[in-house]
């Protein structure tokens, strides 16, 4: 399987053995509560319906675009949800000197599956530089964060700018062809 838009197919696959790791196999709500504080009032399941959903729709979005503005609409979804959140099971498991649950299928899915997506990115085009990679990252990062400050409202903020973002990215690479 190789290209952007059939590598991304794998991602809501990936989260899928992900959650079944982290509250099937073992209890992640259980090992986050004893660490941060409980701000998510929503069941594993509702954020599993919630993010898959969201998954799927911009997965499908980019299927039907196919330009850089839903293309860098999927990165940072899966970039927030999927790489910082490797990161996290990996920095607080050694942090904390306790096994993060999910921490498994972080290094052996999220990450492998991420690097592909993102070289395929990087090789048509979606992806300019790797200043715009740094730039999802930390975006993706500062929203990782607030969600586990605040909660699932960032959620629903994230659905309001991403298309502000689409936007504004593909108008951006619009004004830019026309230069050319």
């Amino acid at each position: 399987m190789r290209g952007f838009k059939n590598l991304i197919l794998l991602a809501p696959l990936a989260y899928l053995i992900h959650h079944f790791e982290e509250h099937i196999i073992f209890n992640f709500r259980e090992w986050r509560l004893k660490y941060f504080l409980d701000n998510n009032s929503l069941s594993t399941e509702e954020v599993l319906i919630r993010l898959t959903a969201l998954l799927l729709i911009i997965i499908i979005i980019h299927i039907v675009k196919k330009n850089r503005g839903s293309a860098h609409v999927v990165m940072f979804f899966l970039m927030t949800t999927q790489v910082v959140n490797a990161f996290f099971h990996i920095f607080f498991s050694l942090y904390f000197f306790d096994f993060s649950p999910g921490t498994i299928t972080a290094v052996a899915l999220y990450i492998p599956v991420n690097y592909l997506i993102f070289r395929a990115a990087f090789e048509e085009g979606y992806l300019k530089s790797n200043t715009e990679f740094f730039l999802l990252f930390s975006a993706a990062t500062l929203t990782f964060t607030l969600f586990e400050l605040i909660g699932p409202e960032v959620i629903g903020y994230s659905v309001i700018l991403m298309p502000i973002y689409y936007l504004i990215l593909n108008r951006a690479a619009k004004s830019t062809m026309e230069e050319l």
